[in-house]
């Protein structure tokens, strides 16, 4: 007799299409860390390349639920954690950079013995820039790389490096309100997409404060733009021009410098957590990844 799937993967199920078959490991990725990869492999999608997930900076996948039920149609997808978010396990003090994070895609490709041209990059937003960060260390090539609005450079203005740099962590609960009001105040765009602030305010809600603090220190100081010119993979970045906190003027930069982009803009952040999205993707799939 099967024994009875625990809480976890009921839920993780509920976001995948009907059949698909769901798993969680933590697999280590550097000395001293180890991510959550969450496996959702649908039977119905053999030798098709998989695709491996990068989502943004503590973002929850709950807030992916709509992409991943219409992804998970066509294609398996590995989810991988980064190391800022909850999930992870820290040992010791490590680094949260973007070359630290991308480094930790490039090792998670060779445990899972992803071979040249098995699989396709997606990511957004600070997983989308550890993606591209990671391209100068692969082993292993990508069939292609399908971005969400990227960021180019993490601005964290001065008096936020003066804040973050001096707090306590559990003090969190303190500054998490001007946080949230520095987000819909300066940020975001309430009137356009509301629930784009409320999700992220969910992702602030479920953030592990310690890691908060040298994640912000450490994103601060990167910028994408030197890697790009030597990115040869061909690449769709997906952009949102009402979404003023990616920088929709950057996205464009980035399409311009790199050898085989090209550009999709679907205006807002929730279109771009959709299934419309996920067309786009297909449609890009067939033309650019064979």
């Amino acid at each position: 007799m099967a024994e009875p799937e625990n809480s976890e993967i009921m839920s993780l199920r509920k976001l995948a299409a009907p059949g698909t078959i769901v798993g969680v490991e933590m697999l280590p990725t550097a000395p001293h860390v180890e991510l959550r990869l969450i496996k959702f492999e649908h039977p119905g999608n053999p030798g098709r390349p998989r695709i491996l997930f990068i989502a943004g900076w503590v973002s929850l996948i709950e807030g992916w639920g709509e992409v991943l039920q219409e992804m998970t149609r066509d294609f398996s997808v590995y989810y991988l954690e980064t190391r800022e978010k909850i999930s992870s396990r820290i040992g010791a003090k490590v680094s949260f950079s973007v070359t630290a994070i991308g480094g930790d895609i490039v090792s998670a490709i060779d445990a899972l013995m992803l071979e040249d041209a098995s699989y396709i990059f997606f990511g957004s937003s600070l997983g989308a820039t550890a993606i591209l960060d990671s391209t100068r260390h692969l082993r292993r090539r990508p069939r292609c790389l399908i971005l969400i609005s990227p960021n180019a450079e993490f601005r964290v203005p001065r008096i936020w490096k003066i804040i973050v740099g001096s707090f306590y962590p559990p003090l969190y609960a303190l500054i998490k309100p001007s946080v949230k009001w520095y987000l819909r105040t300066f940020r975001l765009d309430l009137e356009t997409d509301h629930e784009q602030y409320e999700k992220y305010c969910r992702s602030l809600d479920a953030a592990d404060p310690a890691k908060l603090k040298p994640a912000v220190l450490a994103l601060a100081q990167y910028a994408v733009w030197p890697v790009l010119k030597d990115i040869p993979y061909p690449t769709l970045i997906i952009g949102a021009s009402k979404d003023k906190l990616h920088e929709p003027g950057n996205l464009k930069k980035i399409v311009e410098m790199m050898p085989d982009a090209v550009y999709v803009d679907l205006e807002t952040n929730k279109r771009t957590h959709s299934r419309e999205m996920v067309g786009h993707i297909r449609t890009y799939f067939r033309v650019h990844c064979k």
